[in-house]
């Protein structure tokens, strides 16, 4: 113990000398004594003296002084260490964080190139010939689910050549003409980014004669369908195209249809909804239904001084929202290039129809890079009321991103364009069109667009159709009997087609909803 001591002795000796050789002994004396005689130092000196004893240790045990060199000694090789070490370390930290950082841009690339792939899946035969793909259908009051239809379409091939029924084939089919007409659901169609080619007046039911003529005239490989059947008078409408092997099914769009979407029109009109009553639909008779006018679904609702419209009945959407949806509607997206021209114009794109389209492409038009600005629920719910929008803002969106003519989305957009907006976005046009969804002319007499058009940014284009949310529930309306009754019974079906898909009661989700 004793040669331990002197070895203490030796260290104190040595470590006082290097604090002396770092700093002005004569600033640290006092300080040293001070710290040697304190407190502190006494309850440390006895902590240590409990545990060499406890240790089996015998005295003499350190005193302060060589405790305190010890502590001197611990602080000065930590901060050498620091000082020689510290620094490399910092340096292969920071050669680290940028090899990560450069590993996450390559993996955010490659996730991009693959969500590029999930959105054409371009597969070419051995000379290199496209395989044409053919979907053909009503198109009525064209939706995401479409869309969704003809980008699982398209990545069966990489060309796709779209058939859209006639009026008159519709009605001899179905007993009633579509909402939308031929010009209309034509318009529509074409403007969905997966759709190469459109053959308009395409018969209901695809004959072998109609199918003959379609492969050798647009060369088509595969005739593409819907997993639900299509039964027209007890037969398959595409059995001629399952004899000869082309047929190919993909999986339907759960949680919409063109018959949801009517229903949610339909119930838009019925005031005991609004009323927060809770009365079964199917028990509501006609005669009551009939009795909530046309005038009372599209302009009834109290004008805030704000502009905004009182809210009513809100309901909810069966589509299920994720994240790989929405990454494989928004695959192509890029920033705009240096120098590009951006356009912005924004709206609710409710119910997206030719109108939209045809306003899109004039907006894309005036630059190089189309930014669509898609407002949230609330903002279109304050402005136009009752149950508006009829389509939710995932819904909206998703039209939005299947139109070619869009570069890039805003989400849930501000009603107010804004300078920040403006630079932050590096917009260098704002478009806005003549035809508006909205009931009250609440756009030219708010401030929504003030700042563009001081700036002298605002570009107003001429919409090439009066379609509008409006007009097309009045069309439903006006055949209000008529569609209820198909959406009672395509309801059921579709409840039947769920019930088979997932083996469970096809009435449990319309009671719960009902």
């Amino acid at each position: 113990m004793a040669g331990a001591s002197e070895s203490m002795r030796q260290a104190v000796q040595a470590g006082r000398g290097l604090v002396k050789d770092v700093v002005d002994a004569r600033s640290v004396e006092p300080m040293y004594e001070a710290f040697k005689q304190s407190e502190t130092m006494r309850n440390l000196k006895r902590g240590v003296d409990r545990l060499l004893k406890a240790g089996g240790y015998t005295e003499p045990y350190p005193t302060e002084e060589q405790l305190l060199a010890t502590l001197s000694i611990m602080a000065l090789t930590l901060m050498l260490y620091y000082i020689f070490f510290g620094k490399r370390h910092q340096h292969k930290r920071a050669i680290l964080a940028n090899k990560l950082a450069e590993a996450e841009r390559k993996v955010a690339e490659l996730e991009r190139q693959m969500d590029d792939l999930d959105s054409e899946d371009e597969l070419f035969c051995d000379d290199d010939r496209p395989i044409r793909v053919w979907m053909d259908g009503a198109f009525d009051m064209m939706h995401y689910g479409h869309m969704n239809a003809f980008r699982q379409g398209r990545s069966l091939g990489n060309y796709l050549v779209v058939g859209i029924n006639s009026d008159e084939s519709i009605k001899e089919c179905k007993g009633t003409a579509p909402v939308m007409n031929d010009q209309e659901r034509c318009g529509a169609v074409k403007g969905c980014k997966w759709v190469d080619e459109i053959v308009p007046g395409a018969p209901y039911v695809m004959t072998p004669e109609y199918l003959n003529y379609v492969i050798k005239k647009y060369k088509i490989d595969y005739v593409v369908h819907g997993d639900d059947p299509c039964i027209v008078d007890g037969k398959d409408v595409y059995e001629d195209a399952k004899r000869r092997g082309i047929y190919r099914s993909i999986p339907r769009t759960e949680g919409v249809s063109t018959t949801d979407i009517v229903g949610r029109m339909l119930y838009l009109s019925r005031d005991h909804h609004e009323k927060g009553q809770h009365e079964r639909p199917d028990l509501v008779s006609r005669e009551r239904k009939r009795s909530n006018s046309m005038s009372s679904v599209t302009s009834e609702g109290s004008l805030n001084p704000d502009g905004t419209v009182s809210s009513g009945f809100f309901r909810p959407s069966r589509f299920l929202t994720t994240s790989r949806m929405l990454r494989i509607f928004s695959a192509g997206a890029r920033d705009p290039p240096p120098g590009a021209r951006v356009v912005y114009i924004d709206g609710a794109w409710d119910m997206f129809h030719m109108g939209h389209v045809k306003t899109l492409q004039r907006a894309r038009e005036l630059g190089d890079y189309l930014i669509v600005g898609v407002h949230g629920d609330k903002v279109v719910n304050e402005r136009r009321g009752k149950n508006f929008p009829i389509m939710n803002l995932n819904e909206r969106l998703l039209s939005v991103l299947g139109c070619r003519y869009a570069s890039d989305v805003l989400i849930d957009a501000p009603w107010h364009i804004t300078r920040e907006m403006i630079a932050s976005l590096r917009i260098d046009v704002v478009a806005r069109g003549t035809v508006s969804d909205h009931p009250y002319d609440v756009i030219e007499t708010s401030s929504a667009y003030k700042v563009p058009k001081e700036m002298k940014i605002l570009e107003t284009i001429k919409s090439e159709s009066d379609l509008s949310v409006e007009a097309i529930v009045k069309r439903i309306l006006t055949n209000e009997e008529v569609f209820a009754n198909k959406v009672d019974k395509k309801m059921k079906a579709e409840g039947e087609y769920y019930a088979k898909r997932y083996g469970f009661e096809a009435d449990a989700d319309a009671d719960a909803d009902e």
